[in-house]
C-alpha cells in the first residue's frame, strides 16, 4: 500500500471510532502522525476531533500547527474564516465563544500574521475593512501601518458604490471605528489637512445620521438584503437605516457626543487657540467668538489656523442647534422622533393685538347701554383667559423681538427658543468675514445642505425673524420643492403627516404677505389654508396677551409667535389674519366699503369680547353714514351681542338706521317705500330673520367662521386691493 493509501486508511479509521471510543481514534491519528510528521489530512483530522469536542487548548495548539506548516491549505483559510467572523461578531453563543477561545490560544505574532493573511484572502471590501480593523483594534501598534490606508479604501468604496448619502456602511465603519483609532494614536503624524478632512468626513455622517428622515419597513428590508440578511419580522417603531447594514448595525450610540470628542482631539492636534481637547457645543461656540475679533490682524499659518477652527466650530453648532430647533418644532421629520402624538408648530407674524390697536371715542354717548353690558360680559372673560395666558412666556431674541410661545403646551420651549437663538448666533458668526464665509458655503455645497429640508426650514425661520420677508418667501418655495409630491386624491380635510409640510409652508407665506402689506396674496394663501382645516366641535379656551403685555413694554407689531400646526390653532390665527387684511380697509378715513366693514363684524365674533372696541367703531362708522348694507349679515352673525347692537340701531334711540342685511333688500325698500324710509314688510321681514338668528347663536361660532372662509372664498380675495 502506497503512504498516501496508508494515512487515508489511517484517518478512515480515526474517524470510525470517533463515536464509540474518542481516546482510541485520537491514538490512532497520534500514530499516523508520528508515521506521516508532513501529511496535512492527519493533522486536520486531529483539529477537527479537538474542535468538536471543543478541547480549547489542544484545538488552538492544531491549529497554530497547521496554520504554520499549511499555510496555503483552502480548508485551513475556510476554518480562519470561521473564527475571524466570531471575532468580528458580538454573539455570545456558546459555539462562537469556544472559536473566540481557540484564536486566543495562539501566540500575539500568529494572531497578527492570521489577521493579516484572513484580510488578503477577503475580496469584498467591507469585509476585508472589518477584518483589518479587528488587527488595529488587537494590535494598535499596527494602526500607524495600516490606520490611513483602511481609512482611504473605505472613503474610496463608498465614492466607487456613488451612494447618494454619507449615512451608509463603508462611512460609518471608517468614522465610527477605524477614525477613533487614527486620531487617538500619538505616533501617527498626519498633517492638518487630511485630519481635517477627516473630521468633515465624521461631521457631515453624524449630521446625517441623526437627521435621517423615518424610514419605512420597505426601506429596512432593502438595507437588511444588502447586508446579505434574512428580515425577520418587522416590528412597529421608528428604525435607524445604513445602507448595507442590519438593523443592529446600525444603530450609533450618542452621535453628537463622540462628534464632539473628535472635534476635540482634533482641535487639539492642530493647535486650536485654547482647546482643551474637552468642550461643550456651547463652549466651542464662545471660544470661536472670543478668537474671531482678532481675525483682522492675523496672517499666514495662524490666519488659516484660527479660520478653520472658527469655521469648523460655529458650524458644527449651527447644524446642531437647528435641528434641535427643528425636532421641537417639526419632530415627525427625523428618525428616532416619535411622530405619533408630537404636535409640530409653525412660525408666524403674532396678530393677537389685532383688536386691540384702535383708539375707540369712548367719550361718546352713543351706545352707552352696549358699552355697559359689553363691560360685564368682558369682566367675566377676563377671569376666563387670566387663567391661559398665566401659561403664556416669550423669551426675547434680540432686536427688539419677541418670540411668543403657550409653554404649557411646548414642553422644553425654553430650550428650544434658546437653540434658535444660539444657531441664529452662528450663523451671523459665518457670514461676519469674507473668509469665513467662503469656506462655510465649501462645507455646505459638500455636503449639499442645499438638499436638506430641515435646514431650509430653519433658514427661513430664521429669515422671517430677521425681518427678511422677501428673501423668506423665496426660501418658501425652494422648501416647497424638497416637499414630497401628493396627488390631489391625497389631500384631506384635516392637517394630516401627508400634507403637514405643505399647509406649514402656506400658511408661512401667507404670514410673510401680510407683512409685507399684501393683503391680496396673503388673503389667498391663508383661504388656501382654511380650505384645509377642520373646526373643532366646541369653540376651544383662548389666551390673551392682555395680562403679559401690561408687564412689560409694548411689542405691537414687532412680535412673532409659534402657533401648533393643528385645526384648533391654526384656524383662529387664519381669522385674525383676515381680519387684520380687511381692518385698514374698513375704517380708512374719508372713504366707505360696507363690504370690508362687515366681513370686520363677522371676524369680530372669534375671541369675543376681546374685538368689542373695533366693533363699537364700526357701529360708530355705521351711524356717521346713517346707513348700512351687507346681504351675508343674517348667514354669519351669531353673536348675541352683535344682533342686539344692529337690532338697537333700527329704533329711535339708535339714530333710525338704515340696515340692508337681508338678501335683495335694497331692490324692495326702492320700490315700496313709505314716510319713514322702510317698507312695514321689510321691517317684519328684519324683525323675523333678527329673531331666527338669535336661535342661531348656540351654533358652533369656528364652524359657522369656516363655512364664511369657504363660501365667500372668491368675494374675499376680490375684495381686497
Amino acid at each position: 500500500m502506497s503512504a498516501q493509501g496508508d494515512c487515508e486508511f489511517l484517518v478512515k479509521r480515526a474517524r470510525e471510532l470517533v463515536p464509540a471510543d474518542p481516546w482510541a481514534a485520537k491514538a490512532w491519528l497520534i500514530t499516523a502522525r508520528t508515521l506521516y510528521p508532513t501529511d496535512f489530512n492527519i493533522q486536520y483530522e486531529m483539529y477537527i476531533i479537538e474542535r468538536n469536542a471543543e478541547r480549547t487548548a489542544s484545538a488552538g495548539r492544531l491549529l497554530y500547527d497547521i496554520f504554520i506548516n499549511f499555510p496555503d491549505q483552502p480548508v485551513v483559510w475556510r476554518e480562519i474564516t470561521v473564527i475571524t467572523a466570531a471575532l468580528r461578531n458580538d454573539s455570545q453563543d456558546k459555539h462562537a465563544l469556544f472559536l473566540k477561545g481557540v484564536f486566543e490560544t495562539l501566540p500575539g505574532p500568529v494572531q497578527c500574521q492570521m489577521l493579516l493573511k484572513a484580510t488578503e484572502q477577503c475580496f469584498n471590501t467591507l469585509e476585508k475593512a472589518e477584518m483589518l480593523l479587528l488587527l488595529l483594534k488587537r494590535f494598535p501598534e499596527s494602526v500607524v501601518q495600516h490606520g490611513v490606508s483602511l481609512g482611504e479604501s473605505l472613503l474610496e468604496a463608498e465614492l466607487a458604490e456613488d451612494l447618494d448619502t454619507p449615512v451608509n456602511c463603508f462611512r460609518k465603519l471608517f468614522v465610527c471605528d477605524v477614525l477613533p483609532l487614527i486620531v487617538n494614536n500619538v505616533e501617527m503624524r498626519l498633517p492638518a489637512s487630511l485630519l481635517y478632512k477627516y473630521m468633515h468626513k465624521a461631521a457631515e455622517f453624524y449630521i446625517g445620521y441623526v437627521t435621517q428622515s423615518p424610514c419605512t419597513d420597505a426601506q429596512l428590508q432593502a438595507s437588511q438584503e444588502v447586508a446579505g440578511l434574512k428580515s425577520p419580522g418587522l416590528g412597529r417603531g421608528q428604525r435607524y437605516v445604513i445602507d448595507g447594514l442590519s438593523e443592529k448595525s446600525s444603530v450609533v450610540a450618542e452621535p453628537w457626543e463622540r462628534l464632539l470628542e473628535i472635534v476635540g482631539v482634533v482641535g487639539t492636534r492642530c493647535e486650536w487657540q485654547g482647546e482643551k481637547g474637552s468642550r461643550t457645543y456651547t463652549e466651542l461656540l464662545q471660544r470661536v467668538k472670543e478668537v474671531c475679533p482678532y481675525l483682522p490682524s492675523l496672517e499666514g499659518d495662524t490666519l488659516c489656523r484660527c479660520c478653520s477652527q472658527i469655521v469648523t466650530c460655529s458650524t458644527l453648532v449651527l447644524f446642531r442647534c437647528s435641528y434641535l430647533y427643528v425636532s421641537a418644532v417639526q419632530p415627525s421629520l427625523f428618525q428616532g422622533h416619535n411622530s405619533l402624538g408630537s404636535t409640530p408648530w409653525v412660525l408666524l407674524e403674532d396678530l393677537s393685538g389685532v383688536f386691540n390697536d384702535v383708539e375707540v371715542e369712548r367719550s361718546s354717548g352713543k351706545h352707552a347701554h352696549k358699552k355697559r353690558k359689553l363691560a360685564d360680559g368682558r369682566e367675566k372673560t377676563v377671569v376666563r383667559t387670566t387663567q391661559s395666558s398665566d401659561d403664556e412666556d416669550a423669551l426675547g431674541m434680540g432686536r427688539g423681538r419677541h418670540i411668543l410661545v403657550n409653554k404649557t403646551e411646548m414642553t422644553g420651549w425654553t430650550e428650544t427658543l434658546e437653540h434658535f437663538r444660539t444657531a441664529r448666533e452662528s450663523w451671523d458668526l459665518l457670514h461676519s468675514h469674507d473668509t469665513l464665509e467662503s469656506e462655510f458655503s465649501k462645507i455646505c455645497m459638500a455636503w449639499k445642505t442645499e438638499n436638506w429640508l430641515w435646514f431650509r426650514i430653519f433658514l427661513t425661520d430664521m429669515i422671517i425673524y430677521q425681518g427678511q420677508y422677501r428673501t423668506a418667501l423665496s426660501s418658501l418655495v425652494q422648501m416647497s420643492s424638497l416637499l414630497p409630491q401628493q396627488s390631489h386624491s391625497r389631500v384631506t380635510e384635516s392637517l394630516t403627516a401627508a400634507n403637514l409640510e405643505t399647509h406649514r409652508a402656506v400658511i408661512q407665506q401667507a404670514s410673510c404677505h401680510y407683512a409685507l402689506g399684501e393683503h391680496r396674496l396673503a388673503c389667498e394663501k391663508v383661504l388656501e389654508v382654511v380650505s384645509g382645516l377642520v373646526p373643532q366641535n366646541h369653540e376651544p379656551v383662548k389666551f390673551s396677551e392682555e395680562p403679559n403685555r401690561g408687564r412689560g413694554k409694548s411689542r405691537k407689531g414687532n412680535d412673532l409667535r409659534l402657533v401648533p400646526c393643528t385645526s384648533r390653532d391654526v384656524l383662529p390665527f387664519c381669522l385674525q389674519l383676515i381680519l387684520a387684511c380687511f381692518k385698514l380697509r374698513a375704517f380708512a378715513d374719508g372713504s366707505r366699503d360696507d363690504l370690508a366693514l362687515g366681513h370686520v363684524i363677522v371676524l369680530l365674533q372669534h375671541d369675543w369680547p376681546l374685538g368689542e372696541a373695533l366693533f363699537l367703531k364700526a357701529v360708530d362708522k355705521i351711524c356717521d353714514h346713517g346707513s348700512f348694507q351687507y346681504e351675508n349679515f343674517f348667514n354669519y352673525v351669531t353673536n348675541i351681542d352683535m344682533l342686539e347692537e344692529f337690532a338697537y340701531l333700527r329704533t329711535t334711540e339708535g339714530g333710525r338706521v338704515q340696515l340692508e342685511l337681508l338678501p335683495n333688500q335694497g331692490m324692495l325698500i326702492k320700490h315700496h317705500t313709505v314716510t319713514r324710509g322702510i317698507t312695514k314688510g321689510v321691517k317684519e321681514d328684519f324683525r323675523l330673520a333678527m329673531e331666527r338668528q338669535v336661535s342661531r347663536c348656540g351654533e358652533n361660532l369656528l364652524s359657522v367662521l369656516h363655512r364664511f372662509c369657504i363660501n365667500e372664498k372668491i368675494i374675499l380675495i376680490q375684495s381686497l386691493p
